[in-house]
């Protein structure tokens, strides 16, 4: 999220049809720029910190799964991706509160987004939780 979340990877990606996987990348973006009102600043660096700390708690609340019979790579790898889109999903959805005029139906449509980004993205997490040791 450092790297693809800063203003200069999003001008970049914006400047030119990159693909779907790089422009999802560039989701949580944090951004400084004078012209956004600071709730708006504000609201898009608590979710990008919020997609951090919701991933590292639903992978410790699913923990379980872990030591189950199901153990293995492939339960690894989907308790790690699902963490992941609910954890974009509910970070989006708790910040677009924050948002200037998310409308009657932004928070929704934030959320979607998220859950986008988590679908998309989220195999990454997915791979490092397979990796991860187990007992």
């Amino acid at each position: 999220m450092l790297i693809f979340g800063s203003p200069w990877y999003r001008d970049w990606v914006d400047d030119a049809n990159r693909g779907l996987l790089l422009e999802t990348l560039a989701w949580p973006a944090w951004f400084i720029d004078g012209d956004v009102p600071l709730r708006d600043l504000l609201a898009a660096s608590l979710k990008a910190i919020l997609l951090i700390v919701f991933t590292f708690g639903f992978i410790t609340l699913m923990a379980g799964s872990q030591l189950s019979r199901a153990r293995g790579g492939v339960s690894s790898f989907l308790v790690g991706w699902a963490a992941f889109i609910f954890a974009a999903a509910l970070a989006a959805l708790i910040t677009a509160a924050i948002y200037t005029d998310p409308g009657p139906g932004g928070a929704v449509v934030i959320a979607t987004g998220g859950s986008t980004y988590g679908l998309i993205v989220g195999w990454i997490v997915g791979l490092a939780s397979m990796a991860g040791r187990r007992p």
